[in-house]
């Protein structure tokens, strides 16, 4: 059975309603959910170990990840960490109107940090329902994970990330 992980940087608390989520849909245990302010510590020790793993950040910013996110995410830029052979699915929460113009870009930018160190990314979901400018986690038509807005749409929420966990299970066989 795949190992799976959650890694995740929250300020407000939005991404880690999604990583509850996971842990009730998955089974995972409460130890196997990284919270990358308070618990994170070393990209080989920690990340590696995992099969599977659940990466959900904020945006912050121009599109930028969460604060806590930022050294792990050049860590494994620049010491070009191989994530072949693991899975990865992005989730986060951002704020398609006063952010409309980087709506969930973290998602986006961490796609491309693990899918550049070998990682199969999966999870996308059609961006229909979503309205925003641009984000860099729109890919080909689909959002590369599930994006959340709490701060005006909280009434879409649940069903989307119902909707994004079973898509998970699917393409994970579960």
């Amino acid at each position: 059975m795949s190992k799976i992980g959650i890694f995740v940087g929250t300020a407000g608390g939005t991404s880690m309603k999604i990583a509850d989520a996971l842990v009730e849909a998955f089974g995972i245990d409460e130890e196997d959910v990284i919270n990358m302010e308070e618990d994170f510590d070393d990209v080989e020790d920690q990340m590696l170990q995992y099969d599977i793993l659940f990466i959900g950040s904020s945006t912050w910013g121009q599109g930028d990840v969460h604060f806590s996110w930022v050294d792990p995410q050049l860590e494994i830029e620049d010491e070009e960490f191989d994530f072949s052979g693991k899975t990865v699915a992005f989730f986060g929460a951002g704020d398609c109107k006063k952010h409309g113009e980087h709506f969930c870009s973290a998602l986006g930018k961490l796609h491309k940090t693990f899918t550049k160190a070998g990682a199969k990314a999966i999870g996308f979901i059609p961006k229909d329902g979503y309205e925003y400018e641009f984000s860099l986690a729109e890919m080909d038509g689909k959002l590369c994970g599930c994006a959340i807005d709490e701060h005006n749409e909280p009434e879409k929420t649940d069903e989307r990330i119902a909707l994004w966990i079973d898509s998970l299970k699917s393409e994970l066989g579960q």
